[in-house]
């Protein structure tokens, strides 16, 4: 039996994880939030259980809401204890979140797995990688954020399996869009990204010339782009697909874009490499050093390029046409992006997480 926790960022390389278990006839509990969003998510990629507990962060808290956080964290500690008691798994996977932090306390005596999706770990991995028996890491370069080498294993980035299955015919037929103009992908998550909403919507009327975009605006900012569409002129909605959010459709999006304008969450670790999709990296001021860290890595690599958000008004367009007028210098782009490709990340893990079961079952 295992018990999953992940949270935030954190979901979609769980997904991908218990994705490879699901051969083997295990028994999946997932511990998340109670936000709604996870559990969605949650349930429509796989057939699991799914129970909630209390959590909050602690990092960056102020003294006002310090107080009702950690009674929330309190209370998460216990609601772990119940369903470790009536669940009572063989091992337990973390893949980060402050939700994790309850749930690794009061598991101290179970076999955990713990999974580092950014460059550096959060400080909610740093607390239960403590407690871990492997830790498992998307670069070698995280290797230094821990003491315990001996738990480390680089099995890089786990992604989906669709990530890997789909065709690029078939990802255009999705979006209705041609193969004979570069396609650019624009999205900041579900929520979106103001500033890189503002830049694209700015750049618009120019870049439908000589090439064609798809748009994943977030929900916040959804009227706004939506309007903004409606009194395009008919010729530049021939080459701009903007939309909210999409979700069994993302891989799609990836596959069919030639380059994406992005943030530097933990995902483009993944996702991108194994698509080869050549990134403009946008990292979110306010998680800066995670995401700076994240776009460093694929930069360094020639991967990728970094924007900083306060100027990205000034600088997005000349950078689009860059690349997308120069098909040579993004193919380089893409061959540098696939060489940092793990596909067998996931079916790693997933092996990991299975000889902690075993040693568990044989008394080691």
């Amino acid at each position: 039996m295992i018990c999953a926790g992940g949270t935030g960022g954190g979901i979609y390389p769980a997904i991908a994880v218990l994705e490879a278990l699901n051969q083997n006839e295990i028994e999946v509990l997932w511990v998340g939030s109670q936000n709604g969003l996870d559990a969605n998510l949650v349930r429509n990629a796989l057939p699991v259980a799914y129970r909630e507990i209390p959590a909050a962060g602690l990092h960056g808290v102020g003294i006002r809401d310090l107080p009702r956080n950690i009674f929330r964290l309190i209370k998460g500690f216990i609601a772990s204890r119940e369903i470790l008691k009536s669940f009572r798994p063989d091992v337990i996977f973390f893949t980060g979140g402050y939700l994790a932090v309850p749930m690794a306390i009061a598991a101290r005596s179970y076999p955990k797995v713990v999974f580092v999706p950014d460059v550096e770990p959060g400080l909610a991995l740093k607390v239960i990688s403590k407690f871990a028996s492997k830790i498992a890491l998307s670069i070698p370069a995280s290797k230094q954020y821990f003491s315990d080498q001996r738990k480390i294993v680089v099995t890089g980035y786990p992604t989906r399996a669709r990530f890997a299955n789909i065709e690029i015919e078939e990802a255009l037929r999705v979006f209705r869009i041609s193969s004979q103009r570069p396609t650019l992908l624009v999205f900041g998550g579900s929520r979106g990204a103001r500033s890189i909403n503002h830049a694209l919507l700015a750049i618009i009327p120019e870049l439908v010339n000589f090439a064609q975009i798809i748009h994943i605006s977030g929900e916040l900012d959804w009227p706004m782009v939506s309007s903004y569409y409606e009194g395009l002129a008919p010729s530049a909605r021939q080459n701009y697909y903007p939309y909210p959010y999409l979700h069994e459709n993302m891989p799609h999006a990836m596959c069919a874009a030639d380059l994406v304008v992005s943030r530097a969450g933990a995902s483009t670790m993944g996702e991108y490499p194994m698509l080869g999709l050549p990134a403009i990296l946008v990292p979110y001021p306010h998680a800066w050093k995670y995401q700076k860290q994240n776009a460093d890595y694929m930069v360094e690599h020639g991967a990728a390029v970094l924007l900083q958000d306060d100027s990205l008004t000034e600088t997005l367009l000349e950078t689009l046409k860059d690349f997308l007028l120069n098909p040579d210098k993004l193919a380089q782009m893409k061959i540098n992006m696939l060489s940092l490709a793990h596909p067998q990340a996931a079916a790693d893990i997933a092996r990991l997480i299975l000889d902690c079961k075993k040693e568990k079952e044989s008394g080691k």
